[in-house]
C-alpha cells in the first residue's frame, strides 16, 4: 500500500465523511459492495460517514448511512431504457438526463453529481470532505469550486472496458453504439485529472490510468479492495462435487473472458466428462451466450445462478472443486478474492491486475495468459486431477486473503489519505 504525505493517526479527530456512489446496486458489480464495507469499516473506526448514492440503492449493514438522491433511474434492471412518466420530471437536470439517454449517450454519473452538488450545498457544516467512488461528474468540479476537499476512487479505467467491447463489436453500427455510450469517459477523465488526490485498487490499475486517463502518477495511490472474511469461508461440511467449476461473470460482458472459459470447457471435458460449470450472473435479453453454449456442445452442462441469498453463493464455492476467473482485464477483482477466501483452490489468467491479487503462478493460484481456452482448458484438467495440489492451493488462498485483503486494511488505508487530503488543503503536509 502507498504511504501518503503525513498520515495522521485516525484516532486523532474523528472525520465526517460523505461518500458519494451514483449507482449502488449490490447485485452486480463491485461498487455497491465496496461502498457496503468501506462504510461499515470506517464506521466501526470512530468516524461518521454517510452514503450519498443514487439508484439502484446500495444494501448497507447501517441503513441510517444511507442518504438517497434519486434519479429518474433510467436503466433500471426490470425496465432498462425506460421512458419516464411527464410527472416523474422535476427540474432541467431530470430533462437533460433523459434527453442524453434518447442519444444512445450514458449520462447518470453527470446527472447524480450535479443533484449531490445541489443537495450537499444544504450541508456544508455537517462534513469534513467528500469521496467520490468512480463517478467523475462535472458535479465534483462544482464541489471543489465550493470549497469542499474531494477524495475519489478510480477502481480502473473504463476506456479497457470501451476498447475491449469495441474490439469485439460485431458490425460498424454497433461500434458507433459504443462510442456514443462511452462518451462520457471524456467528462470522467477530465474531472479525474483535476482531483489533488486519488486512490485506486492496484498496481495495474495505476500504471493504466496514468497512462489511458493522464492523471498525474504522484496524485494517485494505492488502497487494495477487501473481502468479508467471516461471510466468505471455507465449509468443510459442504461436500465438493466433482467436477464442478465455478465462475463469477458476465455473459456479456467481454472484459470478463467467458467465452474463452466456455471454450476451455468444451476442450476440457473431451478428457474429462464430469467436468460442468455454475456461473454466478445472468445473460441479457438477446445474449449470443446462449447459441455459443449449444455450438459447444455444453448444453445441460453449465448453469446459470441469480438472485440467490449470499450465503447459497458461499455454499456454491463449497460445492465446487475449482474456482476460476477468465477475465481478460481486472483492475482488482472480488471474485478472486472470494473464491480464495472460501478455501476454493482458483484457476486465474493474468489478466490487468490479477497477479497481484493471486500471487505467482503455483503459489496461491494457478495463473494462465487471458483469452487462451486451451491454456485453461490445461490448468483446470491439472487441478481436477490432483487432490494435493487442489488443497494445498485452497489453503494457501485463504492465508493470502486473511494477510492482504480484508476491508479493515481496506478502511484503515482509505482514513490515511483523507487525513492526508486535509493536512494538504490546510498546509501541513
Amino acid at each position: 500500500m502507498a504511504s501518503p504525505a503525513s498520515p495522521k493517526n485516525p484516532t486523532d479527530r474523528p472525520l465526517r465523511v460523505a461518500w458519494l456512489i451514483y449507482r449502488g446496486n449490490p447485485h452486480c458489480g463491485g461498487q455497491g459492495v465496496y461502498s457496503r464495507y468501506v462504510a461499515r469499516e470506517v464506521a466501526a473506526l470512530g468516524h461518521h460517514i454517510e452514503v450519498l448514492a443514487g439508484q439502484p440503492w446500495p444494501e448497507l449493514d447501517d441503513p441510517e448511512q444511507l442518504v438517497k438522491i434519486p434519479g429518474l433511474d433510467l436503466y433500471r434492471s426490470s425496465n432498462p431504457f425506460r421512458v419516464p412518466w411527464p410527472w416523474e420530471f422535476r427540474d432541467g437536470t431530470d430533462l437533460a438526463e433523459f434527453a442524453y439517454m434518447c442519444t444512445g449517450g450514458f449520462p447518470e454519473p453527470w446527472a447524480f453529481s450535479v443533484r449531490a452538488r445541489k443537495y450537499l450545498r444544504t450541508r456544508r457544516a455537517d462534513f469534513d470532505l467528500i469521496h467520490d467512488n468512480q463517478c467523475f461528474g462535472t458535479g465534483l468540479l462544482g464541489m471543489m469550486q465550493d470549497g469542499w476537499p474531494v477524495v475519489a476512487t478510480l477502481h480502473h479505467p473504463i476506456t479497457v472496458d470501451r476498447d475491449l467491447e469495441l474490439e469485439h463489436a460485431a458490425n460498424a453500427y454497433r461500434r458507433y453504439q459504443l462510442r456514443r455510450w462511452y462518451a462520457f469517459l471524456g467528462m470522467q477523465m477530465k474531472v479525474a485529472r483535476e482531483f489533488p488526490r486519488l486512490v485506486t485498487v492496484s498496481q495495474s490499475s495505476k500504471r493504466d490510468i496514468v497512462a489511458q486517463m493522464g492523471v498525474a502518477e504522484e496524485r494517485l495511490h494505492i488502497v487494495p479492495v477487501g473481502v468479508d472474511e467471516e461471510i466468505f469461508r471455507p465449509m468443510p461440511h459442504v461436500a465438493r462435487v466433482p467436477g464442478r467449476l465455478m465462475t463469477t461473470a458476465s455473459a456479456d460482458v467481454p472484459l470478463k473472458g467467458l467465452t474463452p472459459l466456455l471454450e476451455g470447457l468444451a476442450k476440457l471435458r473431451t478428457e474429462n466428462p464430469e467436468a460442468h460449470l455454475v456461473i454466478i450472473g445472468r445473460t441479457k435479453e438477446k445474449s449470443a451466450t446462449p447459441a455459443l453454449i449449444e455450438r459447444l456442445g455444453l448444453t445441460g452442462h453449465v448453469e446459470f445462478v441469480s438472485g440467490v441469498p449470499q450465503e447459497r453463493i458461499v455454499e456454491l464455492y463449497a460445492e465446487a472443486q475449482v474456482a476460476v476467473v477468465p477475465s481478460l482485464y481486472e483492475g482488482f477483482s472480488l471474485p478472486a478474492i472470494e473464491a480464495m477466501a472460501c478455501g476454493v483452490p482458483l484457476v486465474a489468467t493474468t489478466g490487468g491486475a490479477l497477479p497481484e491479487v493471486v500471487g505467482p503462478d503455483g503459489e496461491a493460484a494457478l495463473t494462465v495468459e487471458p483469452g487462451d481456452p486451451g491454456a485453461l482448458a490445461m490448468a483446470i484438467g491439472r487441478m481436477l486431477d490432483d487432490a494435493p495440489l487442489r488443497d494445498r492451493l485452497g489453503a494457501a488462498g485463504r492465508e493470502r486473503v486473511l494477510g492482504k485483503f480484508t476491508w479493515r486494511r481496506t478502511a484503515e488505508g482509505m482514513i490515511e489519505h483523507w487525513y492526508a487530503a486535509l493536512d494538504e488543503r490546510e498546509g501541513r503536509a
